[in-house]
């Protein structure tokens, strides 16, 4: 799907294409509708960088027991072993 915003309406929010990409994205996922990642992929920027946007702009970050799981999991994969 393509979503195409009027450039009138873009331009009297004053935000770039890319800001109006951040703030849908960082949006969605304050709303937990997306994932860290596919939030950092919909706003253009690598996920550190989207994680640097959130904090600036107090966006807890959503890190549940799920998200431990599959990180471990990928930990043991590579033979990394915690203390």
């Amino acid at each position: 799907m393509q979503l195409t915003l009027e450039d009138d309406l873009v331009s009297a929010a004053r935000l770039t294409e890319g800001q109006a990409r951040l703030t849908l994205a960082l949006n969605l996922f304050a709303e937990d509708r997306l994932t860290l990642a596919q939030a950092a992929r919909l706003s253009g920027l690598n996920r550190l960088a989207f994680q640097g946007e959130l904090a600036a702009r107090q966006i807890p970050q959503h890190y549940g027991e799920e998200e431990l799981a599959s990180d471990l999991a990928v930990l043991q994969e590579r033979g990394i072993k915690l203390p």
